[in-house]
């Protein structure tokens, strides 16, 4: 993956074979798109983000065996799933059940916001693919997001010791925000995050033609897979742009947490807290 790359035309298989064997990715088999949000250095000296704790993906629904295992063997017991009724249904995608994980549906957008007006709407302005219509589109979840925000950041307030991952279709816009505003409450520069956002590009690719079937069925891009393509970027610099946002519209993530989560001070401290560890910690 270059500076130049445009985010629409397959990767060198070997290449994403490789950055997918390496951290921060995590192999779950049946599931794309896995990263470990730790490890990651804070605006502290000597602290990192939490690893082993807080994970992001896409869908878990093809989740096999051997993944529900590995899952399991990572301590992951519990997982949000932001995705609305009506998205899982259109993709027939359900919920899986795994034994011992209590998945707990944490939908960013309700029932409504998913008509067929409104969801073609959306993907008019995704098929874009231009960095100001994917601001529109982040305002509305962080507009739309705060109680599914809110619930995993309780999780993280209260369960310390407990590591979860958190998912919606494609683990990349829904997903990606919540990514960030975790670790921007634990002080991670706005670098390291818009990097980690970037990482979907590589990481969505073993879903390449899964997600892209999905898409082409779609009116609005039937006869345009570029435009479908467009929709799945993760660069970089949109990340950057979304901090703007963030800082611009809502007053920084803070402001923003207590605003739509009704978080306290005192419960961001708590979070902060019990997102990092100290480097010596590590393995």
């Amino acid at each position: 993956m270059t500076a130049t790359d445009s985010g629409l035309e397959p990767l060198d298989p070997a290449y994403v074979a490789d950055v997918l064997s390496r951290p921060p990715f995590v192999q779950i088999p049946g599931v794309c798109n896995v990263r470990d949000l730790g490890s990651y250095p804070t605006a502290s000296p000597d602290v990192v983000t939490k690893a082993g704790y807080a994970y992001r993906s896409a869908e878990l629904s093809s989740i096999t065996e051997e993944g529900a295992r590995k899952m399991i063997s990572l301590g992951i017991l519990t997982v949000f799933d932001l995705r609305s009724d009506p998205e899982m249904m259109k993709y027939s995608s359900p919920i899986p059940t795994i034994e011992g994980v209590e998945i707990i549906p944490t939908p960013v957008f309700k029932s409504e916001d998913y008509s067929p007006e409104k969801l073609a709407k959306r993907f008019e302005l995704y098929a874009t693919g231009t960095t100001e219509a994917f601001m529109i589109l982040y305002s509305q979840i962080l507009e739309h997001g705060g109680p599914a925000f809110g619930t995993i950041l309780r999780h993280v307030r209260d369960k310390p010791n407990s590591p979860f991952i958190f998912h919606c279709t494609a683990g990349k816009d829904r997903t990606g925000i919540i990514a960030a505003i975790l670790l921007k409450l634990a002080g991670v520069d706005n670098h390291f995050i818009s990097q980690d956002y970037s990482l979907t590009r590589v990481g969505r690719e073993p879903d390449r033609e899964k997600v892209l079937g999905r898409l082409l069925k779609e009116p609005l891009f039937a006869a345009n897979s570029e435009a479908a393509m467009r929709m799945l970027t993760s660069r970089y610099e949109t990340m950057r742009a979304f901090f703007n946002l963030l800082e611009e519209k809502y007053g920084g993530v803070e402001t923003y947490v207590k605003t739509y989560t009704e978080l306290t001070d005192e419960d961001l401290k708590i979070i902060r807290s019990n997102l990092v560890v100290p480097t010596k910690s590590r393995i």
